[in-house]
C-alpha cells in the first residue's frame, strides 16, 4: 500500500490512457516520490481544475507518462514537514502548490545544459529554470515520477509550497496557483499599472482573473474581448470597462485600433483572429501569449512593423510572484468566481469543464 506513515495513504483519480479525459479517470492508490527531508506532505482540501489537466490527460501536447494524476492548484493543510524544509511552514498551516514542485536551485549538481550554473534560479526566476519539475507527469530530482492533486494528499519539495495568507478562502487560494499567476505575471511584469490600457482575448477561467488582477494592479481600462457579444454583461460584471466581441461588433479591427498598451490572449484555438488583436496596440504595445493551443497560431509579421509590436510569453510565476500575488488578492479582495464540486464528481466536473460549462473555474473539494 502507497502510504506516507501509518496514517495516510496516496490514493487520488488515476489517468492510465488518453480515454481518462472522456471522465474515465480511476480512483487508486499510487505511489508518491521517496520522502526527503526538504519536502512537505499536504492534505488536500481543495484542487482546481485547470486546462491543463485535460490537455495531458488525452496528450494533446503530447504523450503522457500514464498512469498520470492531474491537478496543479492544490490547497491543503501541512501534515508533515522535513527537517530541512524551506520558509517556516509548521504542521497544520494552510498552504498551496501550483503547477511546479521544484527546479535546480542553482544547486551545485544542477549546471544548465550549457554547462553554466542557473542564472534563472540565482535571479530568483525558478518557474524558466531549465531543470523544472511540474506537479505532475514530471520526474523529481530522484527519479520519482510527480502526481498532482485530484487525490488525498501530496508530496511536494518546500520550496515550492507556499502560505495561503489569512483572509483568503482556499476555494478562491487554489485557482489562483496557476491560472491566476500565469496572468498576473504578464501583467506586472509588462506594466498593468496606472495610465495603462489592458485588452483582456478570452473571458473564461484564466481571462477572469486577468480582468481582476488587472483592476487590482490599478489599470485605467480593461478591455474583455471575445467573440461573441453574450459574455458582454459578463465581462462587465467582472470589471471590464469596455467589451469586443470579434464577431458580432462590425469593423471591430477599425473602431479600437491603436487603443491597447498590453494585451493579455489566454485562448488556445489556433483559429483565433491573432493578426487582429495586434492591430489593438498602440505603440511599442505587447501581446503577451498564455494560452497554449495544440496547433500553431496564425501570424503575420506585418502586424508588428507598423508600431514596433511585441509578441511575448510568460510561464506561470516564480514563488516570489506567487506569494505577492496571493497578498495582494488579501489586499484588494480579490475574489475569483470559482464553483466548488466534490472530489468525488472528478470525472463528471472535467466533461464538463471541457464543455465550457464553468463560470469561471471548478474547484474540487474534498468532502472528508
Amino acid at each position: 500500500m502507497a502510504s506516507s506513515n501509518d496514517n495516510y495513504k496516496f490514493e487520488g483519480w488515476v489517468g492510465e490512457d488518453e480515454s481518462s479525459a472522456e471522465g474515465k479517470m480511476v480512483w487508486k492508490d499510487y505511489e508518491p516520490k521517496k520522502w526527503e527531508e526538504t519536502d512537505v506532505d499536504i492534505r488536500i482540501t481543495h484542487c482546481g481544475i485547470c486546462g491543463s489537466d485535460l490537455h495531458v490527460l488525452r496528450s494533446g501536447w503530447s504523450k503522457a507518462p500514464y498512469p498520470v494524476v492531474v491537478g496543479h492548484e492544490i490547497v491543503g493543510v501541512a501534515v508533515r514537514v522535513g527537517s530541512q524544509a524551506e520558509g517556516g511552514i509548521q504542521v497544520g498551516d494552510v498552504v498551496g502548490v501550483g503547477a511546479q514542485s521544484d527546479s535546480c536551485l542553482n544547486r551545485d549538481d544542477s549546471p544548465s545544459p550549457s554547462g553554466f550554473k542557473c542564472a534563472e534560479c540565482a535571479e530568483r526566476s525558478e518557474n524558466y529554470c531549465t531543470r523544472t519539475v511540474a506537479t505532475y507527469a514530471s520526474k523529481h530530482r530522484n527519479g520519482d515520477k510527480s502526481y498532482g492533486g485530484y487525490a488525498r494528499f501530496h508530496r511536494c519539495p518546500s520550496h515550492f509550497v507556499f502560505r495561503i495568507p489569512d483572509g483568503l478562502a482556499p476555494e478562491f487560494a487554489a485557482p489562483m496557483l496557476c491560472a491566476g499567476v500565469t496572468v498576473y505575471s504578464p501583467l506586472k511584469h509588462f506594466g498593468a499599472g496606472p495610465g495603462r490600457r489592458v485588452g483582456v482575448v478570452g473571458v473564461g477561467g484564466l481571462g477572469h482573473f486577468a480582468v481582476l488582477f488587472a483592476k487590482a494592479l490599478g489599470a485605467d481600462e480593461v478591455v474583455g474581448i471575445s467573440r461573441r457579444a453574450s459574455k458582454r454583461q459578463e465581462a462587465l460584471d467582472l470589471g471590464c470597462t469596455e467589451y469586443i466581441a470579434t464577431e458580432d461588433d462590425k469593423d471591430w479591427e477599425t473602431k479600437n485600433a491603436r487603443r491597447l498598451d498590453l494585451i493579455i490572449s489566454t485562448v488556445s484555438s489556433p483559429k483565433m483572429p491573432f493578426s487582429g488583436y495586434l492591430g489593438l496596440l498602440r505603440l511599442d504595445g505587447t501581446l503577451v501569449q498564455v494560452g497554449l493551443p495544440e496547433g500553431e497560431l496564425p501570424f503575420r509579421p506585418l502586424s508588428l512593423e507598423g508600431a514596433r509590436r511585441r509578441i511575448a510569453g510568460s510561464g506561470i510565476g516564480s514563488p516570489d510572484e506567487i506569494r505577492e500575488m496571493l497578498q495582494l488578492a488579501v489586499d484588494k479582495k480579490v475574489e475569483p468566481w470559482v464553483e466548488k464540486r466534490p472530489m468525488s464528481d472528478a470525472n463528471q466536473a472535467i466533461i464538463d469543464f471541457e464543455d465550457g460549462k464553468p463560470r469561471f473555474r471548478y474547484v474540487l473539494v474534498n468532502e472528508q
